[in-house]
């Protein structure tokens, strides 16, 4: 059955659409756990710490694909809705021409100064060597990772979403069964870790662009376009929310990082990272969904269709706040097993990630709403407030905690800390979507 966005949805219908692009999200985020996993289990709990030190930078570095991503579709959508679809191809190619060549100057910079950002950030030692093996490589191809996450939205955009789950699934794949071989089988340790990944990354990032500039009887083409300045600039802001929760959390992570090192060495580090690894899932499934429904409010949006788009709302928030409570749950259920996983070779690691795990899984609760509120108003073409929900959320709460809380409570504080920061953005994006439901009539 194909959905289109001009379609009426109720709750079957949104699940359907937005199943793929969930999906994706899910896979993309394979990456790093896997490495995780195999690092953990095959190398060492060092270069474990020192995967999950360096990602960190590198997700910052893949936000910006991300902010090109949203922000562009959002635009581009909007176009759709007004039924001109010659303008929203040349929108649509100017902003992946723009990734490509933002990708290489930054894999150039990324090259020179790794090694300076880690040691400013605190690495030292065996711990700032393994970061940079594994970084460096990663780094090199960061175009192709930066063009997987903007060719997620854009999949849903040009009603092609299962193609792209069937691309990002591939990628994910590859990138298991290459660790598998490369660190498990030959012994390649970070390294091969890394080569895994990248590979991954080459399949998501380059058949997709290859894919559209051919006739691909999609609703959207690579061809001729030329630098636009309002229309870019209107992207980025459009986008910017996305690029400031993917930065902040990238910092936010860094801040933890930091703060983990102060109170508990590398076991705390070790630790948060196998925490961040559900975690990544939970923020992939609330993204993945809220990136799957932003084509369709765009579109709305841009047709004026005022009873879709409060119709979509609506459920969307049932649908959060369900997915928010069985996840919830089964987090609680699956932490033992979970940490065991990652880190059941050190009885004292383990302990520790255990319990962490039962002090943050109830911050899922709350982690839904402000990250679908900040991606309803990207939707909507307001930038402002989609970024200032998602700087609350991370720069603001979430980084306040994590200073403050352990001052009091310790390492605990820092676990607390996740679930305070996920309750305060909860209410403020909340006031922010009831200030503005009447400039929208939402």
């Amino acid at each position: 059955m194909r959905i289109k966005l001009s379609d009426h949805f109720g709750y079957k219908k949104l699940l359907l659409f937005t199943l793929p692009s969930v999906s994706m999200v899910v896979f993309t985020s394979v990456y790093s756990i896997v490495d995780g996993f195999f690092v953990s289990n095959f190398v060492g709990k060092t270069q474990f710490a020192a995967v999950n030190f360096v990602m960190p930078v590198i997700m910052i570095i893949g936000a910006i694909g991300s902010m090109f991503g949203s922000g562009g579709t959002a635009l581009i959508a909007k176009t759709l809705g007004e039924k001109d679809s010659k303008k929203a191809n040349r929108y649509f190619s100017m902003v992946v021409y723009l990734t490509i060549i933002v990708g290489i100057i930054f894999a150039v910079l990324g090259q020179i100064l790794l090694t300076p950002l880690l040691q400013l950030l605190g690495a030292e030692g065996e711990m700032l060597k393994y970061c940079i093996r594994y970084g460096r490589i990663i780094i090199a191809l960061i175009p192709a990772f930066m063009l997987q996450y903007e060719f997620q939205t854009f999949f849903v955009l040009a009603e092609k979403s299962n193609l792209g789950l069937i691309i990002t699934i591939c990628a994910g794949l590859s990138n298991i069964i290459l660790d598998a071989l490369l660190v498990g089988v030959l012994d390649l340790k970070l390294e091969g870790a890394a080569i895994a990944t990248v590979i991954g990354m080459i399949i998501g990032g380059f058949i997709p662009l290859i894919y559209f500039a051919g006739n691909n009887g999609s609703l959207l083409k690579l061809g001729k376009t030329k630098f636009m300045r309002k229309p870019l600039l209107l992207t980025a802001l459009n986008g910017s929310s996305e690029f400031i929760t993917n930065v902040s959390m990238s910092v936010v992570g860094i801040l933890f990082n930091t703060q983990l090192m102060k109170f508990s060495g590398e076991n705390g580090v070790a630790a948060y990272g196998t925490l961040m690894y559900v975690n990544m899932i939970y923020v992939a499934i609330f993204f993945g969904y809220s990136m799957g429904i932003s084509p369709v409010i765009s579109f709305n949006y841009g047709a004026q269709n005022m009873s879709e788009l409060r119709n979509i709302k609506r459920k969307s928030f049932i649908l959060i706040g369900i997915a928010s409570v069985i996840m919830t749950i089964a987090a609680l259920l699956l932490s033992t097993p979970l940490a065991a996983l990652f880190v059941g070779y050190d009885k004292q690691l383990f302990d520790m990630t255990v319990h962490a795990f039962i002090i943050s899984a109830f911050s899922f609760l709350f982690m839904g709403i402000p990250m679908f509120i900040s991606a309803f108003f990207t939707s909507l073409n307001n930038g402002i407030i989609s970024a200032a929900v998602s700087f609350s959320r991370t720069m603001i709460f979430q980084t306040g905690c994590v200073l403050i809380l352990p001052v009091f409570f310790g390492v605990d504080g820092i676990w607390f800390s996740i679930i305070a920061a996920e309750l305060g953005a909860a209410a403020v994006s909340i006031i922010f979507l009831i200030a503005n439901r009447r400039r929208y009539n939402y």
